[in-house]
């Protein structure tokens, strides 16, 4: 169902990607969005085993989008340096592919805010974490992306560094 990468000395295994998930902040949602354009929007996000959480407004482009067609990939591009004497870019993203779902029940809304809170907030107490949550939870949207297939690439001359490295 998924295409295999050409490139495949360049792939990412599976904990490498799974670590830039865990450790970046922001990445590219993409939907199938009106009138069969593309839509992409840059948002934050929260992995958490094998998911990853948006919030999001309860109405809009984003929203419209889901209900139409749940399926959506996501990018996180977590190295993107320009080497202008090579004319290229060492860089490193991973893309998950997957299917959205809107999260109805107030605990599992409640546990992905609550995840997404300590991720962007690590320095609150809970109790801060809490209060700021309730302050918004009347216009939250909690999306829940469950993660069909993962992959990550990074340039060739990173590959060759890290077979350096181990040498």
């Amino acid at each position: 169902m998924f295409r295999e990468m050409r490139r495949k000395k360049q792939l990412l295994s599976q904990k490498e990607c799974e670590t830039i998930l865990t450790e970046e902040t922001s990445g590219v949602l993409a939907l199938a969005g009106d009138d069969d354009y593309p839509y992409a929007v840059p948002i934050s996000y929260v992995y958490d085993g094998g998911k990853i959480f948006f919030h999001s407004a309860k109405s809009g482009h984003k929203l419209d989008a889901i209900r139409r067609n749940p399926k959506a990939s996501f990018c996180v591009i977590s190295q993107d340096l320009i080497v202008p004497e090579e004319y290229t870019t060492y860089f490193r993203s991973v893309i998950a592919f997957g299917r959205i779902r809107v999260l109805e029940e107030d605990s599992e809304k409640r546990d992905a805010i609550e995840k997404l809170a300590a991720k962007y907030s690590p320095g609150e107490t809970a109790e801060d974490r809490t209060q700021a949550i309730e302050r918004e939870w009347k216009p939250l949207c909690m999306l829940e992306m469950t993660i069909d297939h993962l992959t990550g690439k990074e340039a060739i001359e990173l590959v060759r560094k890290k077979k350096q490295d181990s040498l």
